[in-house]
């Protein structure tokens, strides 16, 4: 965490760049773990690497999974699972995901179209709600940034849930995205890379080097009579 925001690196496909990502102040790694990206990371090689792995929470990011690949995911060791899916996605089909997945480790990320707004039921199911950017071939990791505005005003409505930033992210926008969206967490992936799946540390240091200008957060505290009152 840098100044209040917490920071996922996602996109991890190696020890070394979660080990860079862990030394610059990130909170969580992210591992794709959709075939059709170009930062697949296949099961198989992830749970091979999590003993070496830093101790940092762990999401692993799906698309559109069945609930048995939804279950084998859970019990691969990640903290917590992403699921990227059609914002017109049936909602009794993405209540089933509570039988595999707990909310508090559930991390929807919903496609949504220009013109289009966020079907508000999905918030009732998970913690944390992503807010990426669309693009009508891929599920993330296009680097084209997101509405920072719709976010604010989706966050400030919705206080119930976690918002986490994506979107195009990098070490020249972020400052501005989190003082106009107002986020409190980031998800950075193409905007620190020299090559999809590969992570550049000067990229990623001067990603977190730009939160890092931003104004430490003033945590309100309670006077001492209320707090023995």
């Amino acid at each position: 965490m840098i100044n209040g925001i917490r920071i996922k690196v996602c996109g991890i496909t190696s020890r070394v760049d979660a080990e860079a990502a862990a030394v610059c102040g990130a909170d969580y790694l992210g591992f794709i773990l959709y075939s059709k990206s170009p930062r697949y990371l296949p099961l198989e090689k992830f749970e091979a690497m999590l003993p070496s792995l830093p101790p940092l929470k762990k999401i692993g990011v799906v698309v559109e999974p069945t609930l048995e690949e939804l279950a084998r995911v859970r019990d691969a060791g990640f903290d917590y699972v992403q699921i990227h899916f059609p914002n017109a996605t049936p909602f009794p089909d993405a209540v089933a995901w509570l039988d595999v997945i707990p909310p508090e480790r559930l991390w929807l990320a919903p496609r949504i179209p220009p013109g289009k707004a966020l079907d508000l039921v999905f918030i009732a199911l998970a913690d944390t709600i992503l807010f990426d950017s669309y693009h009508p071939e891929q599920f993330g990791g296009t680097g084209e940034v997101c509405d920072w505005r719709a976010f604010a005003k989706l966050q400030a409505k919705h206080k119930e849930a976690t918002w986490v930033l994506a979107g195009g992210l990098s070490p020249k926008n972020v400052a501005n995205a989190v003082k106009e969206s107002k986020t409190h967490a980031v998800d950075v992936n193409s905007g620190i890379e020299s090559a999809p799946g590969v992570k550049d540390p000067d990229k990623l240091r001067a990603f977190c080097d730009a939160l890092k200008t931003l104004p430490v957060p003033v945590v309100k505290r309670k006077s001492h009579a209320a707090a023995v009152a």
